[in-house]
Order: structure tokens, then sequence, then C-alpha cells
């Protein structure tokens, strides 16, 4: 019982609002357990938390994390549902090695494939034809080799490389910016329910969260450090993946590019990764003799360092027959795509984007008119677009313009 309320008080803790990563260890390094953390003072948060005021604040109104904890424990009660917490001995060990590792995940489907060796493929969401099949093409025979493939799930390379990984054994990985229960694109429901039947889905983020911007590289982080190499299939210059790619070099992985047309204004960041070092990759050989680990045997031992930093947490063992056949709280996934797509309607859309979202006709708009029109920085803008359209209420258009498509 000692293990089951200290487990509960770690999930409480690490799904306390303002409580990230950094300060979730922080607070066990001084505390010695998150149930000792959870009785501290609003004063002492505000000492050792990243954002101190901010948590401080917020410290004593635990009705969101309480609510939280209850949920997730009950999802947890699906079969193939997991809650993996840091120090739980089949975290995987290739998320402490090279940034501040999310004290919790929420897993469904195949826990094992996260220690395998595995490869990363990112790209672009408007990606062409050949950029796609190419994705798909390394992606099978990866896995034909036993690599899982891990990707975000989203449109373009992302989706053909889950596709491709598929098509053999099922052994990918979805990484999502969302919570678990929440699908994005709501477009891609039948992929998430196969990869959730044949491979993983892994999110850091509360049942619940919905796909905002910030969200987003958070997700690429985990996508760069859960792979030994990432692999870049197409990319803009300025693009999440290349933000991925050099995640993926600062935490010591492999980085690689496929290179394409000097006329392909998509592939332009390809080859700048290229000329900054990137293995230029033309086959699968390529891959391997640069990476060769991908071959090797998975290990699922955590570092000392890890061990020594946190309490050991043992989770309770779930057998499948024990386990209710109907989901508690949360649908199946065949049956997400209904409820997501009621949740992205216009009235959900947040009122700091109403501004630039009115700004849009359905001809296409620059967003230097925008910029201009509100008298906003360039940058935020771009921000503001890159939510809307993930929320599906606007659409890129040739020559950098956007339209709404609502």
């Amino acid at each position: 019982m000692q293990h089951d309320s200290e487990r509960h008080a770690w999930i409480q803790l690490a799904l306390t609002p303002h409580i990230g990563a950094e300060s979730f260890l922080n607070l066990i390094q001084h505390y010695g357990s998150a149930s000792q953390a959870l009785r501290a003072s609003s004063s002492e948060i505000a000492q050792l938390a990243h954002n101190g005021k901010k948590a401080a604040a917020h410290w004593h109104d635990t009705h969101k994390a309480q609510a939280a904890t209850e949920a997730a424990l009950l999802w947890e009660q699906h079969a193939d549902c997991r809650l993996l917490l840091l120090c739980d001995d089949d975290y995987p060990m290739m998320l402490t090695e090279g940034l501040t590792a999310p004290p919790i995940l929420f897993v469904r489907g195949n826990v094992a494939l996260l220690h395998k060796p595995s490869v990363s493929i990112v790209g672009s969401r408007h990606a062409t034809p050949q950029a796609l099949r190419i994705a798909r093409d390394f992606a099978l025979s990866l896995s034909e080799r036993g690599i899982p493939i891990i990707s975000g799930m989203a449109s373009g390379i992302d989706t053909a490389a889950h596709e491709g990984a598929l098509q053999h054994s099922g052994s990918t990985i979805a990484v999502w910016g969302t919570g678990i229960d929440r699908i994005y694109p709501p477009q891609n429901e039948y992929l998430a329910r196969q990869i959730a039947e044949q491979g993983a889905i892994v999110s850091e983020f509360p049942l619940g969260t919905r796909p905002v911007a910030g969200n987003f590289p958070r997700r690429n982080r985990l996508i760069a450090a859960l792979g030994r190499a990432t692999l870049v299939v197409e990319a803009a210059l300025e693009s999440g993946s290349l933000i991925t790619a050099r995640q993926a070099s600062e935490m010591g992985r492999e980085v690689m590019a496929i290179p394409s047309s000097i006329d392909n204004p998509h592939a332009k960041g390809c080859h700048k990764l290229i000329k900054e070092g990137a293995k230029l990759v033309e086959s699968l050989e390529d891959i391997l003799q640069e990476c060769p680990s991908l071959l090797a045997k998975s290990s699922t031992a955590l570092s000392t360092a890890l061990s020594t930093r946190c309490q050991k947490i043992t989770s309770p063992e779930k057998s499948p027959k024990m386990l209710p056949e109907k989901p508690l709280i949360t649908p199946p996934l065949n049956n997400f795509v209904d409820k997501t797509v009621d949740n992205f309607g216009d009235n959900l859309v947040d009122k700091r984007l109403l501004p630039v979202l009115e700004k849009i006709a359905h001809t296409p708009t620059h967003p230097d008119f925008i910029a201009n029109e509100l008298n906003l920085p360039t940058a935020d803008v771009y921000a503001a677009l890159l939510e809307l359209e993930m929320l599906g209420e606007i659409a890129p258009m040739s020559g950098g313009r956007y339209q709404r498509i609502k």
C-alpha cells in the first residue's frame, strides 16, 4: 500500500500545473519523495520550482492535479494502457540521456518498443509525393530489420513513416503533442488506431490536453530523444524538423538527411543539415553504417545516476484478464474521432487568436498583411498561424499565404 500511495503522489506532483520536469526533479531531490514534496509550503515552492512565483500562486489549488491524477489512474486500468514513471524499471532509458526526462509518460500499446534501438523520421507536413514515397520506403526497410520507427503522426512525412512501418511489423511509435485521449490531426484517426493496436503511442501531456502550438516543441524533443538516430526527409529552412534534428544532435544522437533537387524549396533544410555535418543518406546501408548500434540488443536497465536520484516506485502488476473490456472514462481509439472533431469547432479557438483569424479571408492572405493590420511582430503572427492551422481553421497556400477554411 505504501508503494501505491507514493505512486499516487508521484503522479499528482507530475500533473500539478506549472510544475515542469526540472521543477519536479528539484522537489524530489530536496524532499526525498513525491509525498513529502506535496506537503511543501507555497514559499518553499517559490524557491525550488523553476517557475517559482506562478507555481507558488497555484500550489494549494490542488483540484486540477487531483482530478487529473484520478483520471490517469482510471485510464491506466484499460488494456494496453500504461503510466510510466521516471523511476519505473521499464521507463525508456533513452529519455534519461541528454535531456530532463518527463516524470511521467502515458503509453498505449507495446511498451517494449520503447526499449528497442529506433530511428526517428521527421519532415515536412506538406511534402512532395516523391518525399512521401521515400519516407515510406525507408520506414519499411528499417522495420524489416526489426528497427522501430518513431514520428509525430503529423500530416506528410510523419504519416508516411508510420504507414511504411505498419506495412511490415507495426513497429512504430507515435509521439503526440496532445493528451493521449485526443487524436491530432483528426483525419489520422484510423492510423492512430492501427498504431495503438500494432505499435505504441506516447504522450507526456495530461489527458484532455488540446493541440496548441507550445506543445509541439516538447513533442519534437521526445521524438529526438527516443531515437538512436534522426532521419530528416524533406524539410524547409524554417521548420520544426530542423529543430528536432538540432535537438537530436545536442543529445548526442546521429542526425541524417536525404538530399533532393536544388530547385526544391522543401529540401533546403536537409541540404543545410548536410552542410553542417549531418550524414547524407541514400540507402538503408548508409543508416546502418552510420549507426551500427541500431542492430544491438535493447536494454531496459535504468542508469545508475537515475536510480540514485529518484526513489524507486514499483508499478502494480496488471493481468490482462482482469482488465475491464470496456473503458471506464474514455472510449476506445476507434471512437475518438467523433469527440475529436467536435472539439475543433470555432467556439474553441483561443480568444488571443481571434484577431489574427479575423484578418484571414477565404482568399489567400499573406502574414505580412496581418502583421501590418494588427501592428504585431511577424514572429507572433506566424506563431498564431501555426496554431490556427493545427486547429483546422486555416490552410497554407502557395506564396506563403494562408486561407480560412471554415
